[in-house]
Order: structure tokens, then C-alpha cells, then sequence
């Protein structure tokens, strides 16, 4: 398949001698029984008539290539019309699609474990996936929204109580999860109560940052996604037509050649990306909330990371280009971090993924987009890059925000801003700032 997925494998049903992956033992499978057993789940051909009459005279190798490019073309032509809408409808879809995934990975353990016959459980499992949405996005609510917040009545005391509301309902699903147990099922119930937990951790979470990442600039959101949806298509391209080594046991039919390609590929891409965006201030600006207009705003000064500047080039490298000085923008830079990340780490949370499915004999999460598999797995390897993205921003990007200084100190009592501007005034005149201020 792709870098970051794992390509159908053989999931017929063997004997019980035979229904054990590598590595299993002989206590796995007594656990499995006790649980109920996990047949394989096999998915059936989903791909569209139109599309199996088209191709029905294809090698089954060359129609999948087929379906899966056309299906692909959808795919990059619906995130271009997304990215156009602007950023309250990204937020929308990430919203849409981290339930979706959480849908499919809670799917997998009802039908693996048979839990559902298991009181409340399935009702508890999207009860905490709430609690942790409030949450989350109460949090970003007040950070990004502070304004807005502290001007309505309701919302207010919202933020100011949110953690302990958000305690408060996860509290209330954890005493539900206790007043549910039935003593045939403990070992079950614990079980899936567990595997909700991870999948929030997994999928929540990273949604989570993901939106963060948007609100540093539409670019901090493009680029990445961007980077992974070559080194994707581009390892298939390139293990397709020259693969022959294989990389890893986990998937099979992914190759050296693949990945390999897939880097050079996407690091050239992500370059020339990051050139044409940090051009545009609707994707290098902040995505701000305008109070005046109650909308999202993307205007203002760029930064120095999006401004061209003059590099020059070693000593070593200017005999071949002929070059002695490049212009570029710093954010170039950077793009070559997050694309070689998305081409040698990312492909680990496909690779994650792939032992998953295998552990569990699933073909895909879900059979969703035809050709694809489920949401979960296009967005395996994305996950992983949200929480990087979001790290480096915080490690080598962002500084403190005068705006929302501001916007703190303009909600505090007036004794404690007269404090502030004493100390601050005193700080100026100290540093003999504050004197060049008014003779100017």
C-alpha cells in the first residue's frame, strides 16, 4: 500500500493450531478464549460498481493501483476545498474525523471482545470521549477566545469553573464505570475500560494539537499534513514500480526503495511548498479571533520567519551549484525538519498501526473509503506528526504573546494593574528605556 499503511493481507480463518500470530502464545490465546475470541473481520470488496466495471479487465495489482490513485485525487481535492473554507471549518473536519477514528478503534474491541453485551460500556465510552472534548477544547476556548470569554456572563464563570466541571463529568463516567461491574465480567470490563482510555490518549489528544498547531498559522497545519500525504503517496510510487527489498516484517509489501524515495521526495516537495506559502499572510499570520467582528481573522505583519533572507552557501557546495548565495525563507528551513520527520518517524505510526491490525487479524480499521480502508487508517501516521509539530513549535518557535499579556492584565482588579505598571515603568526607567519613549 503506502508508507503509512499496511497492505491487505491473507485473513482467511485457519485452524486453532494455525490462528496464532508470530509471537503469540499459548496464554494469549487462552486470554482471547476468555474473552470471548477474535475472529478475524474480514472486509468485503467496498470499491464502487462504477469503478469494478471500468476496471474489470485490470490485473488485481493494477486495479488497486487505479482505485486507490482516483480515490486518492478525491481525497487531496476535498482537503484543498476545506483549506479554502478557511479555519473554522478545518477545525470542524478535524473535529469529525478524530470521532470517526474514535468510532473505528472502539468498533475493533465491541467486536474483537464481544462487549457488547456488557452493561453501559458502550454508552461510557462515548460519555468520556465528551468529557475529554469539553475539556480540551474549553481549554483552548479561554486561551484563544480569552476576550470573547470574559465578556459574556456565562461564559465566564464556564472558564473559571471549567477544570473542575471537567472533573466533575469524568468523575461522574468513572462512578457509572464502578456501579457497572458484574462479577463474570471484571477482567473484560477493566479490559475495555483500558483500551477507551488509550484510544482518548491517542486520538484526543492529538486531535487536540492538531488545532493548536492551526491557531500558530494555517502554514504550521498545511505544511505538515501536506508532508505526509506525499511521503505517502510518494513511497507507493516508488516501492510500486522499484520495490524490492522489503523493510519491515510488520508490512511486508512495504520496501526500502519506498522509503527511500518517499524521503528525497518529500523533503524536495516540502521546500517548495514552504516557498509558496510563506508568501501569503492568510497562511504564515496567526489564526486570531476578532472581537469587532466575532470572526477569525489571519492579517498581519509577517514575522522574520517569513521574510526572504541571504544564505550563503559552503565552500563545498558552491563549486557544484555555481552558487555562493541562496535566497530563502527561514521557514524552508524548518520545513526540512518537519519533512524528514514526516518521512522517517511518520511512517512509524503507520508501521504501529499495521501491528494493530495484525494482532487483532483486521484487514483495515474500517473500510470507509474504498481502496483506503478506514479514517484511521489515512490518519495513523498524522496523529504522530501533530504531537512533533506541536512540540517543535513550543521548542523552537514560539515566544511570549503580547497580545494575550494584555488581554490578562486588562482582566485584573485595578490595584493590581497600578501594581503592574509601577513595576514595569520602574523596570523601563531602570534599563533607560522609558526615558528615549518620551523625549521621542
Amino acid at each position: 500500500g503506502t508508507e503509512c499503511r499496511e497492505r491487505p493481507v491473507s485473513l482467511s480463518a485457519p485452524h486453532e493450531s494455525e490462528n496464532k500470530l508470530d509471537g503469540e502464545t499459548a496464554s494469549d490465546s487462552e486470554s482471547k478464549s476468555e474473552f470471548g475470541g477474535s475472529a478475524p473481520m474480514l472486509t468485503s470488496d467496498d470499491t464502487p460498481e462504477v469503478l469494478n466495471r471500468a476496471l474489470s479487465n485490470l490485473s488485481s495489482r493494477w486495479k488497486n493501483w487505479w482505485v486507490r490513485g482516483i480515490l486518492t485525487l478525491a481525497m487531496i481535492t476535498f482537503f484543498f476545498i476545506i483549506i479554502y473554507l478557511g479555519p473554522m471549518v478545518l477545525m470542524m473536519i478535524v473535529m469529525c474525523v478524530q470521532i470517526k477514528c474514535f468510532h473505528e478503534i472502539i468498533t475493533i474491541g465491541y467486536n474483537v471482545y464481544h462487549s457488547y453485551d456488557l452493561p453501559w460500556f458502550r454508552t461510557l465510552s462515548w460519555y468520556f470521549l465528551l468529557c475529554v472534548n469539553y475539556f480540551f477544547y474549553g481549554e483552548t476556548v479561554t486561551d484563544y477566545f480569552f476576550t470573547l470569554v470574559q465578556r459574556e456572563e456565562p461564559l465566564r464563570i464556564l472558564s473559571k469553573y471549567h477544570r473542575f466541571i471537567s472533573f466533575a463529568l469524568y468523575l461522574t463516567g468513572f462512578c457509572m464505570f464502578v456501579l457497572s461491574l458484574v462479577k463474570k465480567h471484571y477482567r473484560l470490563q477493566f479490559y475495555m475500560f483500558g483500551w477507551t482510555h488509550v484510544t482518548l490518549l491517542i486520538v484526543v489528544t492529538q486531535s487536540h494539537l492538531i488545532i493548536h498547531n492551526l491557531f500558530e498559522g494555517m502554514i504550521w497545519f498545511i505544511v505538515p499534513i501536506s508532508c505526509v500525504i506525499c511521503n505517502d503517496i510518494m513511497a507507493y510510487m516508488f516501492g510500486f514500480f522499484f520495490g524490492r527489498t522489503p523493510l519491515i516484517k510488520l508490512s511486508p509489501k512495504k520496501t526500502w526503495e519506498g522509503f527511500i524515495g518517499g524521503f528525497f521526495a518529500t523533503v524536495l516537495f516540502g521546500l517548495l511548498l514552504s516557498y509558496v506559502m510563506s508568501g501569503y499572510r492568510c497562511f504564515t499570520c496567526p489564526v486570531e479571533f476578532n472581537n469587532d467582528t466575532n470572526s477569525f481573522t489571519v492579517d498581519c505583519e509577517p514575522s522574520e520567519l517569513f521574510q526572504l533572507q541571504e544564505y550563503k552557501i559552503p565552500a563545498v557546495l558552491q563549486s557544484v551549484l555555481g552558487w555562493k548565495t541562496v535566497r530563502m525563507y527561514p521557514f524552508q528551513i524548518h520545513s526540512i525538519a518537519l519533512s524528514t520527520f514526516a518521512s522517517l518517524i511518520g511512517p512509524f505510526g503507520g508501521f504501529f498501526a499495521s501491528g494493530f491490525k495484525r494482532a487483532f487479524k483486521i484487514k483495515d480499521f474500517a473500510n470507509t473509503i474504498p481502496g483506503h480502508g478506514g479514517i484511521m487508517d489515512r490518519f495513523d501516521c498524522q496523529y504522530l506528526m501533530a504531537t512533533f509539530v506541536n512540540v517543535y513549535i513550543a521548542s523552537f518557535i514560539r515566544g511570549p504573546n503580547p497580545s494575550k499579556l494584555i488581554q490578562q492584565f486588562l482582566t485584573l482588579r485595578p490595584d493590581q494593574q497600578l501594581h503592574i505598571f509601577n513595576t514595569l515603568k520602574a523596570h523601563l526607567v531602570d534599563k533607560g528605556m522609558l526615558g528615549g519613549l518620551e523625549d521621542a
